[in-house]
């Protein structure tokens, strides 16, 4: 499968954002989904996941209350919605594809190209 992130920008602090991921092919509804994101020199951190038929979600604790990770299979597309963002929020953020429900990035073998994010104070 192959994954396309769109929705990046600059925003304030307080302000909503919500990303997009593309895939293609006709399997996507067998992969978990999954939100990655990466700051500058940091490693790349779970942000949130799917699962296949969307019933069930996980979030890190960073954002857990403030990101909705959702996806439509009909369309092929794997969404997460940012609310009240935060200048600690930004990051290049990196949409994925797993065949079972983890947390490890290693566990994703598919990756979008990624898309900014910076959140101004």
């Amino acid at each position: 499968v192959q994954l396309q992130a769109s929705g990046g920008g600059l925003v304030q602090a307080g302000d909503s954002l919500r990303l997009s991921c593309a895939a293609s092919g006709r399997t996507f509804s067998r992969y978990v989904m999954g939100w990655f994101r990466q700051a500058p020199g940091k490693e790349r951190d779970f942000v949130a996941t799917i699962t296949r038929a969307g019933g069930r979600t996980y979030y890190a604790d960073s954002v857990k209350g403030r990101f909705t990770i959702s996806r439509d299979n009909s369309k092929n597309m794997v969404y997460l919605q940012m609310n009240s963002l935060k200048p600690e929020d930004t990051a290049v953020y990196y949409c994925a594809a797993a065949l079972s429900v983890t947390t490890w990035a290693v566990s994703y073998g598919y990756w979008g190209q990624g898309t900014l994010v910076t959140v101004s104070s």
